[in-house]
């Protein structure tokens, strides 16, 4: 059997993949904000990044000083070329500053935060010293988990995606078949059985709370 390969490397393999769940506001197309031009040396390094894309160069480099809006020379190329693109930063505060700036650039577009989520974490530990084992701690952040879901459910449903990211997103979360059986589609206006939702909710491994506080899973009250 062939194997399908890169129209950009001969030599790039790319397994074949299951056929991806349609995308529910696919179409829409990355729109830039900004009362800004391109200016300086701006105009040329746009330009040739995106004749680097078109031409299929893998691997291009922007170089600027600090305050040289290598930001929004980014932007021009996303909003340009109309790519979904991903954004690695360092650590998590200057990931936060460039999902600040994506997402005054791109107002009306999906531009999401996927760090790790944990604002604490004390991985286990053995001691040989004193014989002593410490067990894993950790405190996961629910604002930045809610983000992170976001994040995912973009990639699944739009076209016009940025992410920006740690370094946590090079750690695999499942292939796209399997998150996307995981997931329940409920839009306003569909007509749903009470019971048939109750089961599919405990059936994603949810637990039901009918009493629920902040956070709980979901509950069920009488109407």
């Amino acid at each position: 059997m062939s194997q399908p390969q890169s129209h950009i490397n001969p030599h790039v393999f790319i397994p074949p993949k299951a056929a991806r769940p349609e995308k529910t506001e696919g179409g829409i197309a990355f729109r830039l904000a900004s009362e800004f031009e391109p200016a300086g040396d701006q105009p040329r390094a746009i330009a040739e990044l995106i004749a680097g894309l078109k031409e299929g160069e893998r691997n291009q480099v922007l170089l600027g000083v600090t305050g040289s809006g290598k930001t929004f020379s980014m932007a021009q190329v996303i909003a340009q070329t109309q790519r979904p693109s991903l954004i690695l930063a360092p650590n998590k505060t200057l990931a936060a500053q460039l999902y600040g700036e994506f997402k005054s650039f791109f107002p009306d577009n999906a531009v999401e935060y996927f760090v790790s989520y944990y604002d604490y974490y004390q991985p286990e530990a053995y001691v040989p010293r004193t014989d002593t084992f410490i067990e894993k701690e950790s405190t996961i952040n629910e604002q930045i988990d809610r983000m992170r879901h976001s994040a995912t459910r973009a990639l699944l449903e739009r076209d016009d995606v940025i992410i920006v990211a740690s370094v946590s997103c090079i750690y695999g979360i499942g292939s796209v078949e399997t998150y996307s059986n995981m997931t329940l589609k409920i839009a306003v206006g569909d007509a749903l059985d009470h019971r048939e939702l109750l089961r599919q909710l405990v059936a994603l491994q949810y637990k039901r709370n009918d009493q629920p506080s902040a956070g709980a899973p979901f509950g069920c009250v009488a109407m």
